[in-house]
């Protein structure tokens, strides 16, 4: 079965835009584009991949959608859009045409209104993705999953994802508040999750393999192997180590699933949730 990394970002490193690439993370100050991810896919038995958006802006949308029509490797957009504009539905059916564009993301993590996802405006945005058949990325630190339950119960025919394991203390060692809201959400079966952005949330120059096991057994037993997608979080991932380690790390606590298990984990959910 094709095996797709399910979350991915290209740029062109601007550092008045990409100010969110903090000194810490100084490595990622540079172009990250398709022909230097392709070999690495390719190296990791990858056949394609779903690139997400970055920058909150039509101009990103542009740029992706220029680099999809190019390179057959990118199976998937995932762009940006104001839920919250007037002419929402307007936008989305202008973005029809991008067979390629699959779904949208709100950089929720950042805003500092923390329950912004249930304001009636951005609902009113999210209400209209479902006619047009496009996902919706959930990015949000842990202290907004307690809105995501309220969230997703409103829109029950909506395909939502959480990206990055809503990105616990996995550093901190903290497991219990994050894994009780967790199990929440995911009771809602519209909700799929993706195990990525793992390696960042860990102590970047000391993490160990059993680092993650904890929390990638909470993803699994509340979302089960149907509604998890892997992806590594390229080049973000490159914090903690090369590509192969992201992807390698996810491949070994796998390893003892059944092959049909793995195959739906790395490519066949990605596939049915982006329609690939």
């Amino acid at each position: 079965m094709p095996r797709i990394d399910a979350h991915q970002h290209f740029w062109k490193f601007d550092p008045i835009r990409d100010t969110w690439i903090t000194d810490e993370m100084s490595l990622l100050r540079k172009d990250f584009l398709p022909s230097e991810f392709h070999p690495l896919l390719k190296q990791n038995s990858f056949d394609g991949c779903v690139t997400v958006q970055s920058d909150q802006s039509e101009d990103e949308n542009i740029f992706q959608l220029t680099n999809a029509a190019e390179y057959d490797f990118i199976k998937g957009f995932v762009g940006w859009v104001d839920f919250q504009a007037k002419n929402i539905r307007e936008k989305l059916s202008y973005y029809t045409q991008f067979t390629k564009l699959k779904g949208f993301r709100h950089i929720l993590q950042g805003e500092t209104q923390r329950d912004l996802m249930l304001q009636p405006k951005f609902l009113q945005g999210i209400d209209a993705l479902k006619e047009f058949n496009y996902t919706y990325d959930i990015l949000i630190y842990p202290d907004q999953l307690r809105f995501i339950k309220q969230f997703v119960a409103q829109f029950p025919q909506q395909k939502f994802v959480i990206d990055h394991l809503a990105k616990p203390y996995i550093k901190d060692r903290k497991i219990e508040d994050w894994k009780k809201d967790i199990e929440q959400v995911a009771a809602y079966k519209n909700v799929f999750c993706k195990i990525s952005g793992y390696v960042t949330e860990a102590d970047l120059k000391n993490w160990k393999k059993e680092d993650f096991i904890p929390y990638f057994d909470v993803i699994v037993n509340s979302f089960g192997t149907d509604r998890i997608l892997f992806g590594s979080d390229w080049p973000v991932c490159l914090l903690g180590g090369e590509y192969n380690v992201a992807v390698n790390i996810a491949k070994e606590y796998f390893l003892s699933f059944t092959l049909n298990e793995q195959d739906k984990i790395f490519g066949d959910n990605a596939i049915k949730f982006y329609n690939l």
